[in-house]
């Protein structure tokens, strides 16, 4: 059995692991346990299980004691595998210990990221990617897994750009002018397809689309499958880094990537992805300064992403 409940992105890295781990030791079948809203990540990937849960519904010990009588009442594992190692998964993997079972759980290497995203350390080197770190746990019970870093093209017959200009915190998001300067300037030559979800973003994208001819969105009306689908069919998709650089990947299509106060040198570059194909201001000593970008600009001005030049993406496509 194994788990990671959260965030989108982080769970969709944890696919190509899987998959490939399950080729490599055709014995071995696998419950994969996360948030029921993930299902469709995980379709159709032989010996895997996936076991759908709504995690805030286990609130506190006893509500994570009755969520792991629950895995286990069918359910013997040899093995479990914490993918996540936050406090709610933390607790779940001491009540299993107690229980008698076999626990291996993550390591993030919280000690590297702080050190890599410390501003004022000036020597930037490359951490573990995070995909290791999850085929990690499962060497560290006993069996041996090799990352290929190779994504698999669902769909050969490929057409348009997808855009998703989106992402959960500012640290990570082009401008949104550029990004609307952006789709114009592609959609001259592509048809444009736009990602997102959310309210504000159907709402600004829908706006868009009436700016911009030769586009189309698609946010708000896809399911994750649909979502997938789509993405398999486009040439290349760009994104910020967050969970549609991600997507591509598992449906193997080419991302563009954009990276203002994260960095691939954290680890989660896109599974297969080229890192030539990370946009980012690399002379900026103050990046990342983030592994989340979740933090506040320490300059003030977000030079990391007001200074990108939209013409290094376009000239990637």
């Amino acid at each position: 059995m194994a788990y990671r409940f959260s965030a989108f992105g982080d769970v969709a890295m944890t696919v190509p692991v899987l998959t490939e781990f399950l080729e490599q030791n055709p014995g071995v079948e696998i419950v994969m346990v996360s948030r029921k809203n993930f299902k469709d990540l995980f379709e159709g990937i032989p010996n895997l299980t996936f076991k759908g849960v709504d995690i805030d519904e286990y609130n506190g010990f006893f509500g994570i004691q009755k969520l792991a009588k629950e895995l286990t009442k069918d359910l013997k594992p040899d093995y479990i595998a914490d993918l996540h190692d936050v406090i709610r998964s933390k607790v779940l993997s001491r009540v299993f210990k107690m229980k008698g079972y076999k626990v291996f759980i993550i390591n993030k290497g919280k000690e590297e990221k702080e050190h890599l995203t410390n501003v004022r350390n000036l020597e930037k080197k490359p951490l573990k990617r995070n995909t290791e770190r999850y085929a990690d746990v499962f060497r560290e019970i006993g069996f041996s897994v090799k990352l290929s870093y190779q994504y698999r093209t669902v769909c050969t017959e490929k057409s348009g750009v997808g855009f998703a200009p989106f992402a959960q915190h500012q640290g990570k998001m082009l401008p949104l002018e550029k990004s609307f300067e952006l789709a114009k300037i592609l959609s001259k030559k592509h048809k444009v397809y736009f990602f997102g979800g959310g309210k504000s973003e159907i709402e600004i994208l829908d706006n868009w689309v009436k700016q911009i001819p030769n586009s189309e969105n698609f946010a708000g009306k896809l399911s994750i499958k649909e979502e997938l689908k789509k993405i398999s069919e486009v040439e290349t998709m760009i994104s910020m880094d967050s969970a549609n650089m991600h997507l591509a990947s598992l449906v193997g299509t080419r991302c563009v990537s954009v990276w203002g106060s994260t960095h691939p040198f954290a680890g989660f570059l896109g599974y297969g992805q080229n890192e030539n194909d990370a946009v980012q201001i690399k002379d900026l000593t103050c990046r990342p300064c983030s592994v989340f970008g979740d933090k506040t600009c320490y300059r003030g001005d977000w030079a990391c992403l007001e200074e990108i030049d939209i013409q290094k993406i376009n000239d990637k496509i």
